[in-house]
């Protein structure tokens, strides 16, 4: 069983379609046809179920695919391994982040590390602090950028807070409060609301406050991603409590301030077994030493 042939089905796998996967690895169909049929002589078992129409994984193909994932990534971890010990820094540097992420310039951070380290391959996840902190923990991502309530701390991960901001609330230019310089939770308690799914980490930190103020307030449009949300508020559906060094950037919205406003912490987490080359250098940027 060779590793080429793993990357074969994973590609398959990931792409259902032989064609695609076979662009995606730079070969010929044919050439990768023929590996896959290889492995499975030697397993004994069809990995894929083949139609016109579709390509899918047959039940032993299922139960082959994490296999063939795990034996990649701990080839893949042996080869960045070898390289750390001569100096060289390679293999996957995988960085999760919400939207929001203000503490670092992001962007930045990875151009640098790219240009220390040209021959590492990054990846980046956009999503919910609550799924990222998952990730981490599950070992899919090694550093992600999280914003959550003061009152908690992400659980489970080595963590670094960054930075704590009150949230200020964040309407169109043509929204009644726009003149307004600053207002209270009670002021807004009677606007509708855009802001995140109920239950995230991006929304307890509002829901917290009113709850702690004895206010409740409507919300009437839920958005998962930050960006479209401030398109909602953008077209007046809404008010939104946001971060105000994420607000700063928002062109077409007036910000105001939030006398009473809720806090969120920024972290950066990153998973307690031990770390890959990559990860421990993209850590080392950022100011951050092994623990």
């Amino acid at each position: 069983m060779e590793l080429q042939q793993m990357r074969y089905v994973i590609a398959v796998a990931e792409m259902s379609s032989f064609t695609k996967a076979a662009q995606r690895c730079l070969v010929v169909q044919s050439a990768l046809s023929h590996q896959i049929a290889r492995l499975e002589k030697e397993l004994g078992a069809r990995l894929f179920e083949r139609t016109s129409r579709r390509v899918r994984l047959t039940p032993a193909g299922a139960a082959f695919l994490p296999a063939a994932r795990q034996c990649l990534d701990a080839a893949e971890r042996a080869a960045a391994e070898v390289a750390a010990a001569v100096g060289e820094v390679r293999g996957r540097l995988a960085v999760g982040l919400i939207p929001s992420v203000a503490a670092v310039d992001v962007p930045a951070a990875l151009r640098e590390f790219h240009q220390r380290h040209p021959k590492a391959r990054i990846s980046l996840t956009v999503g919910a602090s609550d799924e990222l902190a998952e990730q981490v923990r599950q070992g899919d991502i090694e550093v992600a950028f999280l914003g959550i309530p003061v009152t908690a701390r992400p659980r489970g991960v080595m963590a670094r807070k960054l930075a704590e901001e009150r949230l200020v609330a964040v309407v169109s230019p043509d929204h009644p409060l726009a003149d307004e310089t600053s207002v209270d939770l009670h002021r807004l308690s009677s606007e509708v609301f855009v802001d995140l799914p109920a239950k995230t980490a991006g929304r307890a930190q509002s829901d917290l406050a009113f709850t702690a103020a004895g206010l409740t307030r409507e919300v009437a449009f839920e958005v998962t991603n930050a960006d479209y949300l401030t398109r909602l508020v953008g077209a007046g559906l809404g008010v939104a409590l946001l971060p105000p060094t994420y607000a700063e950037g928002l062109a077409g919205l007036t910000t105001i301030e939030v006398t009473d406003a809720p806090a969120r912490a920024e972290y950066v987490i990153w998973g307690r077994e031990s770390r890959a080359p990559a990860a421990n250098a993209f850590l080392e940027l950022l100011g951050i030493e092994e623990e």
